[in-house]
């Protein structure tokens, strides 16, 4: 088995807000991954006193340990309860009614357990591919945000407006019913080769730049492993900087988290 992951800070000056781990099990064979992308909120304004690395970090933390420690509980189950536990660590402190309360998009999959099928979930904007042994590869999306009109999105308030909301988009917050609302599923596990979680920072290199498919992604990853991707969408945003072109969204630089596995 080979497992590789990256992550790199958008700017030096602000702290990563991305959060990447595998756990491999010590009874019996198999594993997880969780890749998190947090979102940032305009000039802090999100009612805790923590901020997001902390909020990731946490929900990251309680990922992981349940993905490894209960393979009998559904990832979606896992999901939910780690947000309750995230959300009890900082309930009495925080306002966690803001629509900006630190939350984060969210990739797991687990391979090994007790059904032998390889499970997925994918909350938000993030990405995971799935490889089979003749190379095909199959990402599965939330792409509940890319369907909203783009001016919709063009402000704070109009996204809040859509944040959490019936119509909108869902991250994982402070409500443990999201969890239901995440894109799941199962592959057996003899149809999965490799399997690869890209937050919105990474997956650039396709969705933005345009560099190539979903299966030209994971054979870069599996050539020059996920810092490789990550080194090639920076050159690309500089690239794009220097050209003045209209290519980049948002930002010029965003959280980049990568998590390569081959089983």
């Amino acid at each position: 088995m080979r497992i590789e992951l990256a992550t790199a800070p958008g700017t030096p000056d602000r702290p990563n807000e991305d959060w990447a781990s595998v756990v491999l099990p010590a009874a019996g064979r198999g594993g997880a991954l969780v890749v998190l992308d947090g979102v940032t909120p305009p000039k802090g304004d999100d009612g805790c006193v923590h901020g997001v690395p902390w909020f990731t970090s946490r929900l990251g933390g309680a990922l992981i340990e349940l993905s490894g420690s209960r393979p009998d509980i559904p990832l979606a189950g896992v999901l939910s309860t780690a947000i309750r536990r995230t959300a009890d660590a900082h309930r009495d402190t925080c306002d966690l009614s803001h629509v900006r309360t630190p939350q984060a998009t969210v990739v797991m999959a687990r391979w090994g357990g007790p059904s032998e099928d390889v499970e997925h979930l994918v909350l938000s904007d993030s990405t995971l591919l799935l490889e089979s042994p003749d190379g095909r590869v199959r990402a599965v999306l939330d792409d509940r945000i890319d369907r909203l009109p783009r001016e919709s999105l063009r402000t704070h308030a109009s996204a809040d407006a859509l944040r959490n909301a019936e119509g909108g988009f869902f991250t994982a917050a402070a409500d443990p019913a999201v969890a239901v609302r995440a894109v799941t599923g199962t592959t057996p596990r003899a149809e999965v080769r490799a399997v690869a979680a890209l937050t919105d920072g990474a997956s650039r290199w396709v969705d933005m730049f345009a560099e190539g498919t979903w299966a030209d992604c994971l054979a870069l990853l599996r050539k020059e492993g996920p810092q490789g991707l990550v080194d090639r969408v920076r050159a690309l945003e500089a690239s794009a900087a220097e050209a003045r072109t209209e290519v980049i969204r948002w930002k010029l630089h965003d959280d980049a988290a990568v998590v390569f596995a081959e089983l």
